[in-house]
């Protein structure tokens, strides 16, 4: 199958990306990024990010995860700590988000080292989850291969009432991780495909060194 997609095509107009605008912490602009892009509408889930890894067989891969918390220690997400993304954790460290915001004609991208949230930040977030997503942690084995779907199904019902009346509790497998950036670039569409990027980059070499970010202008 051949396809022809030359004639996709906008221009992005909406807004620009001055530095005289920017504020001192990357973490500022992305909030009221977020809260604009929130504010706008137009996008379903804002907090869906693309998660980007070196796979265990060397090849990188990307997916979509939901960011659930974030402040200056860096960006959180939870899953099983079995799965194929959590392999790819384990073997390196180095990973990257990306959010692509179309309502606003936005992206940012984050590099950053990928580490375990604390035991207690999952339970918490666990237990704030509703009963069903709670249950559902414990009946996938995720990326394992399974014969049928039916295999969860039976699973979830035999859980269902295993703990019906009773208080979950967290599976060991499953948790949070936190991303701590390393650099954080805000993308902002602009006509003729000459694109406002700014790259902020920590500029901390020790832990005894005040974390600082500093900024560039990219060409697009």
């Amino acid at each position: 199958m051949d396809r022809d997609l030359k004639d996709y095509r906008r221009s992005y107009e909406k807004y620009f990306l001055k530095e005289e605008n920017l504020p001192a912490s990357p973490f500022e602009l992305f909030t009221q990024w977020f809260k604009e892009v929130e504010d706008a509408g137009g996008v379903e889930e804002a907090n869906a990010m693309t998660f980007s890894t070196i796979g265990v067989d060397g090849y990188p891969k990307s997916r979509i995860v939901l960011l659930k918390q974030y402040d200056e220690r860096g960006f959180v997400f939870y899953t099983n700590y079995s799965s194929d993304k959590a392999q790819a954790i384990a073997k390196n460290a180095n990973v990257c988000i990306s959010f692509f915001w179309p309502n606003l004609e936005r992206q940012v991208i984050i590099k950053g080292t990928i580490a375990k949230t604390t035991e207690e930040e999952s339970i918490s977030y666990y237990k704030s989850r509703p009963r069903g997503s709670q249950l559902g942690a414990w009946t996938s084995d995720q990326s394992e291969i399974i014969t049928s779907r039916s295999i969860l199904d039976d699973k979830l019902k035999m859980l269902e009432a295993k703990y019906e009346g009773k208080e979950i509790p967290k599976p060991p497998h499953w948790g949070g991780y936190r991303v701590s950036p390393v650099s954080i670039e805000f993308w902002q569409g602009r006509p003729n495909r000459l694109h406002d990027r700014i790259l902020f980059s920590i500029n901390k070499l020790t832990e005894e060194t005040e974390t600082k970010w500093e900024y560039v202008r990219l060409a697009p």
